[in-house]
């Protein structure tokens, strides 16, 4: 088992390389052995997939604090080796509530965490997204660097700027938050190369891509060129796992035998996600007695 900083620095080195990985998106301990054993190099544990697994809700920013810090525990605690990134939302709230974000996470094994400048949760009024202002977004920022215990721990500065105020703003935040002392820049809501050009010039920090879904930023030498060091795909796995459950009990509860099933793993595959060699082994050292 690798310590933390061991992971928080293996995050680093990813930032601090000339390449852009996709990171796997992982939910809960076995998703995360599985990303582990597939060979990602990070592992991204988002908002929306801790509200679809611990409420079964949309992300609506509806799931507190403790409930998130308490399944990124039990993903760092599962997972060996795998650097963990997480998306804190707006910290949960003011800059003293993204202290204690910082607390939590840091605690909990996270490898770095972002936190966004997006007005959350959602305000009364039209549903528009808003952004706080630079100043507050800043002081989010400092707070989160001022409260972490471990200096490996990564505390990433991350805006939707670009979609909801434009370019020109957009630069404006990318130079504030870069001399911030923020560890990397992430940005939703790019879509197009000019928009990506135009951030990527004036940030001398590394950049993380949310949801690159576009034809224009699935180039991987491109994007690396331009400082992107993780890049997004998407959440898919927890939705692919989701239609697993309901095929499998449809199936079930339409007659079908369970020898008879498709979409039940044949080989060890669940042995392997949850160590049953190891817990065997265990087993045989710790609770027969000497033989």
């Amino acid at each position: 088992m690798s310590s933390v900083t061991d992971r928080r620095l293996r995050f680093r080195q990813v930032l601090a390389g000339n390449v852009c990985v996709h990171p796997g998106s992982v939910y809960d301990p076995m998703s995360a052995r599985i990303a582990e054993e597939l060979g990602f190099e990070v592992g991204m544990y988002a908002g929306s997939t801790a509200s679809l697994t611990v409420l079964g809700a949309p992300d609506l920013i509806l799931l507190t604090l403790s409930e998130f810090a308490d399944q990124a525990r039990r993903i760092c605690r599962a997972a060996k080796t795998l650097p963990v990134l997480v998306d804190a939302d707006h910290g949960y709230g003011n800059a003293l509530n993204a202290m204690r974000a910082v607390e939590e996470l840091e605690t909990a094994g996270i490898a770095a965490m972002t936190l966004e400048d997006t007005v959350l949760p959602r305000p009364f009024g039209d549903g528009k997204v808003t952004l706080i202002s630079l100043e507050e977004g800043l002081g989010k920022v400092r707070a989160s660097l001022a409260a972490r215990d471990d200096p490996s721990f990564c505390i990433v500065a991350r805006s939707g700027v670009v979609a909801v105020n434009g370019i020109e703003d957009a630069v404006a935040r990318t130079k504030a938050y870069t001399e911030s002392g923020a560890d990397a820049l992430f940005y939703t809501g790019i879509r197009t190369r000019a928009e990506l050009d135009a951030v990527s010039a004036v940030a001398t920090l590394p950049i993380i891509l949310g949801g690159v879904d576009t034809p224009e930023l699935n180039d991987r030498s491109y994007l690396a060129a331009r400082g992107v060091r993780i890049a997004l795909q998407g959440h898919q796995p927890i939705q692919a796992a989701q239609r697993a459950v309901y095929e499998t009990l449809k199936a079930l509860r339409e007659g079908v035998a369970p020898r008879d099933l498709t979409l039940v793993p044949k080989d060890d595959l669940m042995a392997r996600v949850t160590r049953d060699a190891d817990y065997k082994r265990w087993t045989r050292d710790y609770l027969e007695g000497s033989k």
